[in-house]
Protein backbone atom coordinates (compact mmCIF):
# COMPACT_ATOMS: atom_id res chain seq x y z
CA UNK A 1 0.00 0.00 0.00
CA UNK A 2 1.67 3.38 -0.84
CA UNK A 3 0.07 4.96 2.18
CA UNK A 4 1.82 2.65 4.28
CA UNK A 5 4.96 3.06 2.14
CA UNK A 6 4.60 6.59 3.09
CA UNK A 7 3.85 6.18 6.34
CA UNK A 8 7.34 4.08 6.54
CA UNK A 9 9.52 6.79 4.95
CA UNK A 10 8.31 9.86 7.35
CA UNK A 11 8.54 7.91 10.14
CA UNK A 12 12.37 6.70 9.03
CA UNK A 13 13.21 10.64 8.51
CA UNK A 14 11.81 11.59 11.54
CA UNK A 15 13.29 8.54 13.72
CA UNK A 16 15.20 8.77 17.30
CA UNK A 17 16.94 12.18 15.52
CA UNK A 18 13.37 14.44 16.26
CA UNK A 19 12.23 16.43 13.59
CA UNK A 20 15.70 16.75 11.85
CA UNK A 21 16.07 15.01 8.63
CA UNK A 22 18.65 11.67 8.70
CA UNK A 23 20.34 9.91 5.78
CA UNK A 24 22.30 7.02 6.13
CA UNK A 25 25.34 7.33 3.41
CA UNK A 26 25.29 3.91 0.79
CA UNK A 27 28.34 2.61 1.96
CA UNK A 28 27.18 2.88 5.32
CA UNK A 29 23.61 1.69 4.70
CA UNK A 30 25.67 -1.49 3.14
CA UNK A 31 27.60 -2.56 5.56
CA UNK A 32 24.59 -2.53 7.86
CA UNK A 33 23.04 -5.24 5.55
CA UNK A 34 23.29 -8.73 6.46
CA UNK A 35 25.89 -10.45 3.98
CA UNK A 36 25.37 -13.96 2.45
CA UNK A 37 26.36 -16.03 -0.36
CA UNK A 38 24.86 -13.74 -3.35
CA UNK A 39 26.98 -10.40 -2.63
CA UNK A 40 24.84 -7.23 -3.49
CA UNK A 41 25.74 -4.52 -5.86
CA UNK A 42 28.77 -4.51 -8.69
CA UNK A 43 29.15 -8.88 -9.88
CA UNK A 44 26.04 -9.56 -8.04
CA UNK A 45 25.33 -12.90 -9.63
CA UNK A 46 22.06 -14.35 -8.84
CA UNK A 47 20.89 -18.06 -9.69
CA UNK A 48 18.15 -18.45 -12.34
CA UNK A 49 17.50 -14.58 -12.47
CA UNK A 50 13.57 -13.29 -13.36
CA UNK A 51 13.46 -11.00 -15.64
CA UNK A 52 10.57 -7.77 -14.54
CA UNK A 53 9.07 -5.68 -17.42
CA UNK A 54 10.30 -2.34 -18.65
CA UNK A 55 7.45 -0.85 -17.06
CA UNK A 56 4.48 -1.18 -14.50
CA UNK A 57 4.25 -3.49 -11.56
CA UNK A 58 4.90 -7.33 -11.58
CA UNK A 59 0.68 -8.64 -11.10
CA UNK A 60 0.79 -10.90 -7.66
CA UNK A 61 -2.05 -13.45 -7.17
CA UNK A 62 -2.82 -14.51 -3.20
CA UNK A 63 -5.20 -17.73 -3.97
CA UNK A 64 -7.19 -18.09 -1.01
CA UNK A 65 -10.11 -20.20 0.43
CA UNK A 66 -11.58 -20.82 4.16
CA UNK A 67 -8.83 -21.96 6.49
CA UNK A 68 -6.00 -20.07 4.55
CA UNK A 69 -3.39 -19.73 7.10
CA UNK A 70 -2.39 -16.40 7.72
CA UNK A 71 1.65 -15.75 7.96
CA UNK A 72 1.61 -18.05 4.56
CA UNK A 73 0.07 -15.65 2.46
CA UNK A 74 0.33 -12.45 4.56
CA UNK A 75 4.47 -13.15 5.09
CA UNK A 76 4.58 -12.70 1.27
CA UNK A 77 2.25 -10.16 1.16
CA UNK A 78 4.23 -8.03 3.44
CA UNK A 79 7.74 -8.65 1.24
CA UNK A 80 6.60 -8.05 -1.92
CA UNK A 81 4.41 -4.87 -0.99
CA UNK A 82 7.65 -3.47 0.72
CA UNK A 83 9.85 -3.76 -2.07
CA UNK A 84 10.63 -0.18 -3.22
CA UNK A 85 12.69 1.04 -6.33
CA UNK A 86 13.97 4.48 -6.54
CA UNK A 87 14.13 4.09 -10.38
CA UNK A 88 10.75 2.89 -11.10
CA UNK A 89 7.96 5.13 -10.88
CA UNK A 90 5.42 2.31 -9.93
CA UNK A 91 5.41 -0.15 -7.30
CA UNK A 92 7.66 -3.32 -8.16
CA UNK A 93 4.61 -5.40 -7.91
CA UNK A 94 0.54 -5.60 -8.03
CA UNK A 95 -0.86 -7.18 -5.61
CA UNK A 96 -4.67 -8.76 -5.07
CA UNK A 97 -6.47 -11.86 -3.68
CA UNK A 98 -8.42 -14.59 -5.66
CA UNK A 99 -10.83 -16.40 -5.14
CA UNK A 100 -13.35 -19.46 -6.52
CA UNK A 101 -16.09 -16.80 -5.41
CA UNK A 102 -16.69 -13.52 -5.11
CA UNK A 103 -17.72 -13.97 -0.92
CA UNK A 104 -15.68 -13.51 2.17
CA UNK A 105 -14.02 -16.38 3.06
CA UNK A 106 -12.39 -17.58 6.61
CA UNK A 107 -8.79 -17.28 6.93
CA UNK A 108 -7.04 -18.82 9.89
CA UNK A 109 -7.97 -17.10 13.18
CA UNK A 110 -11.17 -16.19 12.06
CA UNK A 111 -10.45 -13.34 10.09
CA UNK A 112 -12.83 -12.38 7.40
CA UNK A 113 -11.45 -11.09 3.53
CA UNK A 114 -13.31 -10.32 1.08
CA UNK A 115 -11.14 -11.30 -2.09
CA UNK A 116 -10.31 -8.72 -5.10
CA UNK A 117 -11.34 -11.37 -7.68
CA UNK A 118 -12.83 -14.83 -8.46
CA UNK A 119 -10.96 -17.61 -10.40
CA UNK A 120 -13.02 -16.43 -13.38
CA UNK A 121 -12.23 -12.39 -13.62
CA UNK A 122 -8.68 -12.54 -12.06
CA UNK A 123 -5.47 -10.84 -13.69
CA UNK A 124 -2.69 -13.36 -15.53
CA UNK A 125 -0.40 -13.44 -12.29
CA UNK A 126 3.41 -13.44 -13.20
CA UNK A 127 3.66 -14.63 -9.32
CA UNK A 128 1.13 -17.03 -7.71
CA UNK A 129 0.80 -17.89 -4.07
CA UNK A 130 -0.64 -20.90 -2.60
CA UNK A 131 -0.84 -20.93 1.18
CA UNK A 132 -2.51 -24.06 3.08
CA UNK A 133 -5.95 -23.41 3.07
CA UNK A 134 -8.73 -25.91 2.62
CA UNK A 135 -8.66 -28.30 0.10
CA UNK A 136 -9.32 -26.76 -3.80
CA UNK A 137 -11.83 -27.18 -6.26
CA UNK A 138 -11.26 -29.22 -9.59
CA UNK A 139 -12.33 -25.39 -10.87
CA UNK A 140 -9.35 -23.81 -8.73
CA UNK A 141 -6.81 -26.51 -9.82
CA UNK A 142 -7.93 -25.49 -13.71
CA UNK A 143 -7.25 -22.09 -12.61
CA UNK A 144 -4.15 -23.15 -11.26
CA UNK A 145 -2.80 -24.77 -14.24
CA UNK A 146 -3.77 -22.01 -16.26
CA UNK A 147 -2.07 -20.07 -14.34
CA UNK A 148 0.79 -21.68 -14.18
CA UNK A 149 1.20 -21.85 -18.39
CA UNK A 150 2.08 -17.89 -18.43
CA UNK A 151 3.45 -17.33 -14.65
CA UNK A 152 7.32 -16.90 -13.41
CA UNK A 153 6.62 -18.15 -10.61
CA UNK A 154 4.28 -20.75 -8.61
CA UNK A 155 4.83 -20.67 -5.32
CA UNK A 156 3.26 -22.60 -2.67
CA UNK A 157 4.23 -21.93 1.26
CA UNK A 158 3.06 -24.25 3.98
CA UNK A 159 0.87 -27.07 3.13
CA UNK A 160 -0.10 -25.26 -0.18
CA UNK A 161 2.20 -27.40 -1.38
CA UNK A 162 -0.64 -30.11 -1.14
CA UNK A 163 -2.83 -27.66 -3.24
CA UNK A 164 -0.56 -27.26 -5.63
CA UNK A 165 0.58 -31.23 -5.78
CA UNK A 166 -3.26 -31.90 -6.56
CA UNK A 167 -2.97 -30.29 -9.67
CA UNK A 168 -0.34 -32.68 -11.18
CA UNK A 169 1.59 -29.92 -11.65
CA UNK A 170 4.70 -30.92 -9.20
CA UNK A 171 4.67 -34.35 -11.08
CA UNK A 172 7.91 -35.99 -11.05
CA UNK A 173 9.07 -32.69 -9.44
CA UNK A 174 10.90 -31.36 -6.05
CA UNK A 175 8.91 -30.01 -3.73
CA UNK A 176 8.73 -29.39 0.22
CA UNK A 177 6.48 -28.85 2.47
CA UNK A 178 5.96 -28.25 6.60
CA UNK A 179 7.63 -30.80 8.76
CA UNK A 180 5.19 -32.84 10.22
CA UNK A 181 3.66 -32.59 6.43
CA UNK A 182 7.02 -34.47 4.71
CA UNK A 183 5.37 -37.84 5.23
CA UNK A 184 1.93 -37.41 4.33
CA UNK A 185 2.88 -35.51 1.13
CA UNK A 186 5.04 -38.34 0.05
CA UNK A 187 2.09 -40.99 0.98
CA UNK A 188 0.08 -38.90 -1.16
CA UNK A 189 2.08 -37.89 -4.31
CA UNK A 190 4.78 -40.46 -4.51
CA UNK A 191 5.66 -39.14 -7.85
CA UNK A 192 7.12 -36.17 -6.32
CA UNK A 193 10.68 -36.12 -4.51
CA UNK A 194 10.15 -34.51 -1.33
CA UNK A 195 12.86 -32.71 -0.05
CA UNK A 196 13.01 -32.86 3.65
CA UNK A 197 14.88 -30.32 5.65
CA UNK A 198 14.97 -27.22 3.21
CA UNK A 199 13.72 -23.75 3.65
CA UNK A 200 12.03 -23.51 0.02
CA UNK A 201 12.92 -25.79 -3.35
CA UNK A 202 12.50 -24.19 -7.07
CA UNK A 203 12.19 -27.13 -9.36
CA UNK A 204 11.10 -25.24 -13.23
CA UNK A 205 8.96 -22.30 -12.57
CA UNK A 206 7.55 -23.79 -9.65
CA UNK A 207 8.50 -23.50 -6.32
CA UNK A 208 7.22 -24.21 -2.89
CA UNK A 209 8.05 -23.28 0.82
CA UNK A 210 8.25 -25.00 4.18
CA UNK A 211 6.34 -24.10 6.67
CA UNK A 212 4.22 -20.54 7.46
CA UNK A 213 7.99 -18.11 8.08
CA UNK A 214 9.60 -20.23 5.38
CA UNK A 215 7.38 -18.40 3.01
CA UNK A 216 8.42 -14.63 3.53
CA UNK A 217 12.14 -16.08 2.56
CA UNK A 218 10.82 -17.51 -0.81
CA UNK A 219 9.08 -14.18 -1.27
CA UNK A 220 12.62 -12.40 -0.55
CA UNK A 221 14.29 -15.03 -2.76
CA UNK A 222 11.61 -13.92 -5.65
CA UNK A 223 12.50 -10.64 -5.13
CA UNK A 224 16.17 -11.24 -5.26
CA UNK A 225 15.11 -12.79 -8.70
CA UNK A 226 13.57 -10.09 -9.80
CA UNK A 227 15.40 -7.17 -8.77
CA UNK A 228 18.96 -8.31 -7.32
CA UNK A 229 20.40 -9.13 -4.19
CA UNK A 230 20.65 -5.95 -2.63
CA UNK A 231 16.79 -4.80 -3.26
CA UNK A 232 15.94 -8.18 -1.43
CA UNK A 233 18.38 -6.88 1.46
CA UNK A 234 17.16 -3.90 1.90
CA UNK A 235 13.93 -5.02 2.05
CA UNK A 236 14.32 -7.18 4.63
CA UNK A 237 16.18 -4.68 6.85
CA UNK A 238 13.09 -2.54 6.07
CA UNK A 239 11.16 -5.23 7.43
CA UNK A 240 13.49 -5.74 10.55
CA UNK A 241 13.59 -9.33 9.28
CA UNK A 242 16.82 -10.72 10.27
CA UNK A 243 16.10 -14.10 8.94
CA UNK A 244 18.81 -15.14 6.45
CA UNK A 245 16.76 -18.40 4.63
CA UNK A 246 16.33 -16.45 1.62
CA UNK A 247 20.11 -16.62 0.95
CA UNK A 248 20.26 -20.50 2.31
CA UNK A 249 17.73 -22.82 1.48
CA UNK A 250 19.52 -25.34 3.16
CA UNK A 251 19.06 -23.84 6.56
CA UNK A 252 15.90 -25.80 7.22
CA UNK A 253 18.46 -28.86 8.43
CA UNK A 254 16.74 -28.86 11.61
CA UNK A 255 13.57 -30.27 10.65
CA UNK A 256 15.38 -32.95 8.23
CA UNK A 257 15.16 -35.63 11.06
CA UNK A 258 12.08 -36.18 13.16
CA UNK A 259 13.05 -36.00 17.35
CA UNK A 260 13.50 -39.07 18.81
CA UNK A 261 10.58 -41.17 20.88
CA UNK A 262 12.22 -40.37 24.97
CA UNK A 263 10.01 -41.72 27.80
CA UNK A 264 8.92 -38.70 29.04
CA UNK A 265 8.10 -36.80 25.49
CA UNK A 266 6.88 -39.43 22.92
CA UNK A 267 6.24 -37.97 19.50
CA UNK A 268 4.55 -39.40 16.71
CA UNK A 269 7.30 -41.19 14.17
CA UNK A 270 5.78 -40.20 11.02
CA UNK A 271 5.97 -36.35 11.64
CA UNK A 272 7.21 -35.64 14.99
CA UNK A 273 4.43 -33.85 16.38
CA UNK A 274 2.73 -34.32 19.87
CA UNK A 275 1.06 -37.33 20.06
CA UNK A 276 -2.48 -38.71 21.61
CA UNK A 277 -1.98 -41.14 23.84
CA UNK A 278 -5.24 -43.16 22.91
CA UNK A 279 -3.19 -44.22 19.14
CA UNK A 280 -0.53 -46.32 19.89
CA UNK A 281 1.17 -49.44 18.60
CA UNK A 282 3.46 -52.54 19.76
CA UNK A 283 6.45 -52.77 17.35
CA UNK A 284 9.46 -54.92 18.86
CA UNK A 285 8.99 -54.49 22.17
CA UNK A 286 8.62 -50.38 21.70
CA UNK A 287 5.01 -48.05 22.11
CA UNK A 288 4.99 -45.62 19.83
CA UNK A 289 1.85 -42.62 19.88
CA UNK A 290 0.47 -40.87 16.98
CA UNK A 291 -0.95 -37.70 16.69
CA UNK A 292 -3.98 -39.01 14.31
CA UNK A 293 -5.05 -42.13 13.15
CA UNK A 294 -3.90 -41.76 9.65
CA UNK A 295 -0.48 -41.72 10.97
CA UNK A 296 -0.71 -44.76 12.98
CA UNK A 297 -2.16 -46.48 9.98
CA UNK A 298 0.72 -44.93 7.39
CA UNK A 299 3.24 -46.41 10.54
CA UNK A 300 1.40 -50.04 10.81
CA UNK A 301 2.08 -50.31 6.97
CA UNK A 302 5.75 -50.30 7.18
CA UNK A 303 7.11 -49.60 10.59
CA UNK A 304 10.81 -50.36 9.18
CA UNK A 305 10.10 -46.92 7.45
CA UNK A 306 10.14 -44.98 10.85
CA UNK A 307 12.01 -47.68 13.26
CA UNK A 308 15.86 -48.44 13.10
CA UNK A 309 14.54 -51.49 13.10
Amino acid sequence: MANRRQLLQRAAAWGMFGAGSFTIPSKAFAALLPTGRCSAGEGDTVANPLTPPAHGSIPVAFLISDGAVMIDFTGPWEVFQDVSISTRSEAPFRLYTVAEAQKPIRASGGMKILPDYTILNAPAPKVLVIPAQSKASENAKGWIRSSAKTADVVMSVCNGSFVLASTGLLSGKAATSHHSSYADLETMFPDIRVKRGLRFVEDANLASAGGLSSGIDLALRVVQRYFGSEVARKTAFNMEYQGQGWMHPDSNAVYAQIPPQTANHPVCPVCGMDPKLSLKTEYKGTTYYFCNPRHKQTFDDSPEKFTKG
